[in-house]
């Protein structure tokens, strides 16, 4: 008699969430790149996370190029890096699904990658202007390996945390799309004078940013080798992730 009385009641909404608030996403967006949990008000708010995150991925595109010489239209006006982001997007929840993890839906691989994107200001420090231009590409190429390794970092946490892969498919799940992206990206020459490193720079090409293509460099090669390997435990983990399914 209880059970019948307690299923005709209505069910209990669900608490409306918090409003909006700028200076919690702010919080929310510290503690996600310090590796911390986020309140739930980061995806109860999604829209405007996402908004905040394309807005830093546009200034960090903008402030990746806007002193450099070599920089075409659309790289200058920060169109490079928002369109970089919906494709990566695009790619790591195809690339991924098929290991299973849970909560992987476009919505969240897109607003975890653009909000990796506040590391990238670094690049806009025009560190040119006030050191040698040996120690202004040093200076770049250390961006470029904070930010990367920055990066990477958050990706196997996101990976373990929200997508609850195991130990062995985080591995594969986050270095298989850095090697084919770092692989991609040079084969299409978007940096205009990466293979040029291989065959020399005059002094007169010479730019603060050609140290950081020479890592790009190194790192194409070693993600060439890797790939093979890569894509034996990427296969092994889509089987693996079938049994357990089946």
């Amino acid at each position: 008699m209880n059970s019948t009385v307690e299923s005709d009641l209505p069910a209990t909404p669900e608490p409306a969430p918090p409003p909006f608030s700028f200076a919690l996403l702010l919080a929310d967006v510290g503690r996600f790149l310090s590796f911390r949990q986020p309140s739930p008000a980061l995806l109860q708010h999604w829209p405007e996370s996402l908004g905040f995150g394309l807005a830093v991925t546009w200034l960090a595109g903008v402030g990746r190029y806007w002193d450099n010489p070599r920089a075409e239209l659309w790289q200058l006006a920060g169109l490079g890096s928002v369109a970089y982001v919906l494709v990566l997007s695009l790619l790591l929840w195809l690339l991924i699904a098929p290991l299973r993890p849970q909560h992987w839906s476009f919505r969240n691989v897109l607003l975890f990658v653009t909000l990796t994107s506040p590391p990238a200001l670094l690049y806009a420090i025009p560190v040119e202007r006030f050191t040698s231009m040996d120690t202004a590409a040093a200076l770049n190429a250390g961006f470029l390996a904070v930010v990367a390794v920055w990066r990477l970092a958050l990706y196997a946490v996101f990976l373990q945390r929200v997508g609850q892969l195991s130990a062995f498919a985080v591995v594969i799940g986050t270095l298989l799309p850095m090697a084919l992206i770092v692989f991609t990206l040079t084969v299409l020459n978007l940096e205009h004078v990466v293979f040029d490193l291989m065959s020399g720079v005059r002094d007169s090409e010479r730019s603060p940013n050609d140290t950081a293509y020479v890592v790009v460099l190194v790192t194409t090669v070693l993600a060439f080798y890797a790939s093979p390997f890569l894509l034996l435990g990427y296969i092994g983990g889509i089987y693996h992730a079938w049994l357990q399914r089946h």
